[in-house]
């Protein structure tokens, strides 16, 4: 028997979905990538687009468990939920909390990541806040949030030093620029959660952020007077971007206007929390509890409380809702967000000694078949 799988189909390589590929795989990885008139013997006809594996950089939860459980079982509950819907690789995310919490939650996600079994590949921890604007907290726990702490952040670096780090700040908070100024090279820096003016953000870039946050929320937005953040994100040179295109975050037409102005910038993130997967009802969301119910998560003021969403349904509605076209969707997914996790060479293109995390979307953008590292999983 071979040890080798061979798919033959419409696949998306060269940033351009192309017809008669043969992609090989094997011990994990792609062996090969091929375009041939004639499928070989053996070969495995693909019915639908084959794809990389969706990566994403934002993600709290799903089906049920949240990283800030601190649970074995749950984050092995997350990674194999997101990865049956088509994420192979994320950045396990956290919540603004103690910091027994943290570390909790740190500590387990850090142990986790040694072995994702047939799930998602964790390859990045995302900490949002909880150096963040009370302001502009959102669904986020205003008791937990605090000023900078460079001893914090470096006991928390410990318990994974091997991670990609990212971290959530706003830059008015007292202490986020020494912060800023004294990881840059060891953590990525997003902005968010702000009510930083157009110059003050422009300022944290030149500290050594590099990212923002779920784009348009929970920050100071775009007016022709007063560019706010948003308008920092949007001219900056070379920063890149998080999108949550759920049809209920962003509008259509700004999904359009970020992706059109910051090309090859933009990461379609899910921003899921727990609820993703289940059916409407009440669910927590650290010490909130949250209503889901219309495609939305809310607090019971109406506060937006992350999403349900997963990056096969962003990819679907950046094509049908922000009537964007496929191969320049795919990338945001795939591309750009295994640039900022770091993960770049060996994860979001469909090429020779890449991982295997591979998917098959059908004519209607579903995901109907994954592969992570080569393993095809079933349901």
């Amino acid at each position: 028997m071979s040890d080798f799988t061979h798919l033959y189909g419409r696949a998306f390589i060269d940033g351009a979905i192309a017809d008669d590929v043969l992609v090989t795989i094997g011990a994990g990885v792609v062996v090969d990538v091929l375009r041939t008139a004639a499928a070989p013997a053996g070969a495995e006809r693909i019915e639908g687009i084959l794809v990389p594996g969706f990566i994403d950089l934002h993600v709290h939860g799903g089906d049920g468990a949240d990283f800030m459980d601190a649970h074995d079982d749950g984050i092995a509950q997350i990674v194999r939920f997101h990865a049956r819907n088509g994420t192979t690789a994320l950045a396990a995310t956290t919540l603004s909390a103690s910091r027994a919490d943290l570390q909790n939650a740190v500590e387990t996600i850090a142990r986790a990541s040694a072995d994702p079994g047939a799930g998602a590949e964790i390859v990045a921890i995302h900490l949002e806040g909880p150096y963040i604007n009370p302001d502009r907290a959102g669904a986020q726990d205003r008791a937990s949030i605090r000023s900078a702490d460079l001893h914090e952040v470096a006991a928390l670096i410990a318990q994974a030093p091997r991670m990609r780090w990212m971290i959530t700040v706003a830059p008015e908070v007292d202490g986020v620029r020494a912060l800023v100024e004294h990881f840059r090279d060891r953590v990525l820096f997003s902005i968010g959660h702000t009510s930083a003016d157009h110059a003050l953000a422009v300022a944290a870039l030149d500290w050594g952020a590099t990212h923002f946050t779920h784009l348009f929320n929970a920050m100071t937005g775009l007016h022709h007077r007063d560019p706010g953040v948003v308008g920092a994100a949007l001219t900056s040179r070379d920063a890149t971007a998080e999108l949550i295109a759920d049809g209920v975050h962003v509008h259509p037409a700004a999904l359009r206007l970020a992706v059109t102005t910051m090309p090859h910038r933009i990461a379609l993130i899910t921003d899921a929390m727990r609820a993703c997967g289940l059916a409407p009802g009440t669910y927590k969301l650290y010490d909130y509890e949250v209503t889901v119910a219309d495609g939305a998560a809310r607090l019971a003021d109406g506060t937006l409380a992350g999403s349900i969403l997963t990056t096969a349904n962003a990819v679907k509605n950046m094509i049908e809702l922000a009537a964007m076209p496929i191969e320049s969707i795919i990338p945001l997914a795939t591309e750009v967000p295994a640039r900022i996790a770091g993960v770049a060479d060996r994860k979001g293109k469909i090429e020779t000694r890449y991982d295997a995390d591979l998917v098959v979307l059908t004519e209607k953008f579903e995901v109907a078949r994954v592969w992570t590292r080569g393993e095809e999983l079933h349901a």
